[in-house]
């Protein structure tokens, strides 16, 4: 199958809501997505299918001095995953762990208090769980969300994204129920090549589509 370049995040969105047809007006399933990039793409899944949407809060922590190369991420209910590859190579001290994750649980905390605008977080126990991002490069952030995840009980737990690396999605396949990933190109490189507009998702974009999801959107065609 010939790989294509999305035009932004909401057509990525609609290529993987095809690829999660079998959740359907599930009762049980819910669509968790990473801020800010996995928004867009969860909206238009969670409206495809017509199924809940919320947000799932999780940090990247930056290697100090390349702050693009993940050393690890941390999830809301307190969940920190590291990569020791990463930090055996560059020889990160504990030290700097600290004071990244420190720095970025205060944006964890900013970011939960903005989006929600005062609304109940959605309860993942007991339920099939969609995490959606757009894209998974490490899978670093993914990986730290699904843990947080595991630790709520859910029934099953699916990772879905519209374009990865194909041994992150192999890596997965051995940690989650299912993985969903619509295309998984050679050489990967950077989720970013994938999208003709790959523009930073904005905190009131986020913030619109989710007073959206709470007002009752416009049901799918």
């Amino acid at each position: 199958m010939r790989e294509r370049i999305f035009k932004d995040r909401s057509d990525a969105g609609r290529a993987l809501a095809s690829r999660l047809q079998h959740y359907r007006a599930d009762p049980n399933a819910i669509v968790l997505a990473l801020p800010r990039g996995g928004v867009p793409v969860a909206y238009e899944v969670a409206r495809e299918l017509g199924i809940p949407l919320d947000v799932f809060l999780v940090r990247k922590l930056g290697t100090p001095g390349h702050e693009e190369l993940a050393m690890g991420a941390i999830a809301a209910g307190g969940v920190r995953v590291l990569n020791e590859d990463v930090v055996r190579t560059w020889r990160i001290p504990p030290e700097a762990i600290e004071a990244a994750t420190r720095e970025e649980e205060q944006e964890l905390e900013r970011r939960n208090n903005l989006y929600r605008d005062g609304a109940e977080r959605t309860s993942p126990g007991g339920k099939t769980v969609i995490l959606v991002d757009d894209g998974l490069a490490t899978g670093s952030t993914m990986r730290a969300a699904v843990e947080a995840i595991r630790q709520q009980a859910p029934a099953r737990i699916v990772v879905a994204v519209p374009t990865a690396a194909a041994s992150t999605c192999a890596d997965f396949a051995q940690e989650v129920d299912e993985v969903v990933c619509v295309q998984t190109p050679e050489p990967f490189q950077a989720v970013g090549l994938w999208y003709e507009d790959f523009a930073q998702t904005t905190d009131e974009e986020i913030r619109a589509l989710l007073a959206q999801v709470r007002s009752g959107p416009d049901p799918a065609p």
